[in-house]
């Protein structure tokens, strides 16, 4: 079961004084659980899996801000870009032109997230900087995307103990994210959106400059809760 409404609320108001927005990763839990939440009023919520994505929201209100968080594959894009909020984890230039096509025959414009590979282990998704530079370049920031908004980059920092190796990875994704927005997205209002920090590190990514976190068992209990 989802937190009680205090606890959200504690830790919603704590996170709006930072300029933080918190996105409750809903991922496996029921649409009751998430409407739980929704009462209290939360509004962006996370979901890693296309279908189960496709399946709970029919039964949630029109106001809930989806936010895809998963690896999403190009064939399944069709299914959620006619009402997605925003894509996380958008890591090669196929799939951004996958959404912005699918936008266009949607009739509206899609806020996408580009991932960097920032933690240690190998089997995270996301791009490097040399990758990030070459898929910029194709598509000329994003003028060259109509239906698409890059909003800005994710990461997801090493599982380890170690808040220091942690610390260093959001940092320098920060770090980067600053030199696009003050260079080559510098005068894009748009590119205004730093994701990183989970539940086990969200306070040092918000130390670090996160501007959107995602956090699923702090407010709904262990997966499958």
């Amino acid at each position: 079961m989802p937190v009680d409404r205090t606890t959200w609320q504690t830790l919603k108001d704590g996170l709006e004084a930072s300029g933080v927005t918190l996105v409750a990763v809903s991922k496996t839990q029921s649409a009751e659980a998430v409407k739980v939440l929704y009462d209290y009023g939360q509004r962006d919520f996370g979901e890693n899996y296309v279908q189960e994505l496709v399946q709970k929201r029919p039964l949630l209100p029109d106001d809930v801000r989806w936010h895809f968080i998963g690896h999403l594959q190009t064939n399944k894009v069709k299914l959620i870009v006619p009402f997605v909020y925003m894509v996380h984890g958008v890591d090669s230039l196929r799939l951004l032109q996958a959404i912005d096509r699918q936008a266009g025959m949607a009739g509206r414009h899609v806020s996408c997230l580009l991932q960097m590979h920032i933690a240690r282990e190998e089997s995270k998704f996301g791009l490097d900087e040399a990758e990030l530079e070459a898929l910029l370049e194709e598509t000329g920031n994003d003028r060259g995307l109509s239906n698409v908004r890059i909003r800005g980059l994710m990461g997801m920092a090493s599982l380890t103990d170690d808040e220091g190796l942690v610390r260093e990875e959001f940092r320098g994704l920060n770090g980067l994210f600053e030199r696009l927005r003050t260079g080559r997205f510098a005068g894009v209002p748009d590119f205004d959106t730093l994701s990183m920090g989970m539940s086990g590190d969200y306070r040092i990514a918000v130390a670090e400059g996160s501007g959107m976190v995602r956090i699923g068992s702090l407010l709904f209990g262990p997966r499958g809760g």
